[in-house]
């Protein structure tokens, strides 16, 4: 990959990580919606207008301190989609809720398989060498690594994550309710603690050799 300019390197990041962490919330929020429940919808949180979305330490300050820390790439979130899950519960069952709490990943993976063909179409040697169509690969590759490395970090089945709900709302729909009531029992800031120890350990590799793999087998 050549050599991208600092003035156009971060605002491409910047692009595509909040395409990642933007999306994915709204997506939590449309698949309620579909459950009937219009929580996100009335909050004004189904819009693509990103500055609703920013989350002060999660849209900005994370990611800046990532890259101001040269990181191998940069993560953050948006503020959460307001979601009643009761509502969906009632209307969709735990089918419901389990298709809310996979929505945002879902997107991810299939934002990152998409990107990926872009790349490959880009990349097929038509106009090679021109710099926009270099600058748009770039921002491609960018989605597909935020995306992938967003829809990973959230299937680790610790709550407040995606993959805790997921895993929890699985195991209801077919009236087991264990990993619900261990889930039940980890405050979201306990969740957050032990995830800041594997992320601080030799343990993050169970994060990051999948991330890894995934990408290169996109790409």
């Amino acid at each position: 990959m050549f050599e991208i300019p600092l003035i156009y390197d971060i605002p491409i990041k910047i692009c595509a990580l909040l395409l990642a962490i933007i999306g994915h919330e709204i997506m939590h929020g449309y698949i309620a919606l579909k459950f009937g429940d219009t929580t996100a919808r009335d909050a004004g949180r189904l819009s693509l207008n990103p500055i609703i979305h920013i989350d002060l330490v999660g849209s900005i300050l994370i990611p800046g301190a990532l890259f101001l820390m040269n990181a191998p790439f940069l993560f953050g979130w948006a503020k959460p989609v307001p979601v009643r899950i009761d509502r969906v519960v009632y209307n969709g069952g735990y089918f419901g809720a389990f298709g809310v709490s996979i929505a945002g990943v879902t997107y991810n993976f299939i934002l990152a398989i998409l990107a990926s063909i872009l790349i490959y179409v880009l990349n097929s040697g038509i106009l090679a060498g021109n710099f926009i169509l270099l600058l748009t690969i770039y921002f491609f590759l960018q989605v597909l690594i935020y995306n992938v490395v967003l829809a990973v970090f959230n299937l680790i089945p610790i709550p407040p994550l995606d993959g805790a709900n997921a895993l929890a709302y699985f195991g209801l729909m077919f009236k087991n309710d264990f990993f619900a009531r261990i889930f039940d029992k980890i405050p979201p800031m306990a969740g957050m603690l032990i995830l800041i120890i594997i992320l601080s350990t030799s343990l993050s590799n169970f994060i990051f050799i999948p991330v890894q793999y995934i990408i290169n087998l996109l790409l």
